[in-house]
């Protein structure tokens, strides 16, 4: 799905990772599309924003982050807010592997990294227009 054809207006996204540059480059993407975006450097920082204002539609997440990863996050995530779990994509250059430890329906869909930003545009899109439950098993994409 190409950037243009996705309309974000009203819909807050939480783009967590410890690389500040794809912090900023989903950032700019995310917003052209009319996201309201909020960054996190780490699943801690992620927690602590959501604890605050938890009406997020989206959760864009790194797994190997420092302070508190990925894994860690989803686990806690799924503990302090089981009724309203925003749909969460992880994407991350451990591979298959490391998505093939998160628990089934935990999250949305998976990417890995370095990713193709219109397949990635094409997977938020994906997630947006579903309620949870989540895929009982991500699909792991890989493009780029």
């Amino acid at each position: 799905m190409p950037v243009q054809k996705l309309d974000g207006s009203g819909r807050r996204i939480l783009v967590i990772d410890d690389d500040l540059a794809i912090r900023v480059l989903l950032q700019a993407v995310l917003k052209r599309m009319k996201f309201d975006v909020e960054l996190a450097e780490d699943g801690a920082a992620g927690l602590e924003k959501i604890e605050k204002d938890s009406a997020y539609d989206l959760i864009l997440l790194d797994l190997m982050m420092p302070r508190l990863n990925g894994y860690e996050f989803i686990d806690r995530i799924g503990e302090r807010h089981p009724e309203h779990r925003p749909h969460i994509i992880v994407f991350t250059a451990a591979g298959k592997r490391g998505v093939e430890k998160i628990p089934p329906n935990a999250v949305c869909n998976s990417i890995l990294k370095p990713f193709d930003l219109d397949t990635f545009i094409g997977i938020i899109g994906e997630c947006l227009s579903r309620s949870h439950p989540s895929r009982s098993e991500p699909s792991t994409q890989s493009a780029g």
